[in-house]
């Protein structure tokens, strides 16, 4: 896969699970990472200091390390992107390329907390959250053909709650 391929996966990835779309210093820590650039230069490329570039740089990998359910950092990022662009998701007779949906893992749980230190409510808004990114997948699965007993079993939702999604 190209540069601009693998920062699109980035970015339609980040989008699906937060709402909001790669920032231009982290597309530049992506795409430095990806061409094995310190975080000096890439800095320097977008006008900030190094060390603000690594902290940018550290959190966006730890939040591909959760979408994507594996470690990601500089060393691996290519490569996990490459793996997770090619994945496809079979289902009965449908076939789906996971990098044009996003991160959608099969057959398991959402991911459960490293902390038991989180109270009730933060836990409350994570479950919002994580209900509102699968609910925005819905539309997505639909237009590459998954019936809706299909996306709910895919997404671990209620029939009802995708029938009350109407399709754009």
């Amino acid at each position: 896969m190209q540069v601009h391929e693998l920062l699109q996966l980035v970015d339609d990835a980040v989008y699906l699970n937060t709402g909001e779309h790669l920032n231009d210093l982290q597309r530049g820590v992506i795409e430095g990472s990806l061409k094995h650039q310190k975080y000096a230069d890439i800095a320097e490329t977008c006008g900030c200091s190094a060390g603000h570039a690594k902290d940018v740089g550290y959190e966006l990998l730890q939040l591909l390390s959760d979408i994507f359910d594996e470690p990601v950092d500089k060393r691996n990022l290519k490569s996990v992107l490459e793996r997770q662009g090619n994945v496809n998701l079979f289902l009965g007779d449908k076939s789906i390329n996971q990098n044009i949906i996003g991160c959608i893992n099969i057959g398991s749980k959402q991911p459960q907390n490293k902390s038991d230190k989180n109270n009730s409510s933060n836990s409350k808004l994570k479950q919002r959250k994580n209900n509102k990114t699968q609910i925005e997948k819905i539309d997505k699965l639909r237009y590459f053909g998954l019936n809706d007993e299909q996306i709910a079993e895919v997404l671990e939702l209620p029939l009802e709650v995708i029938k009350q999604v109407e399709s754009e």
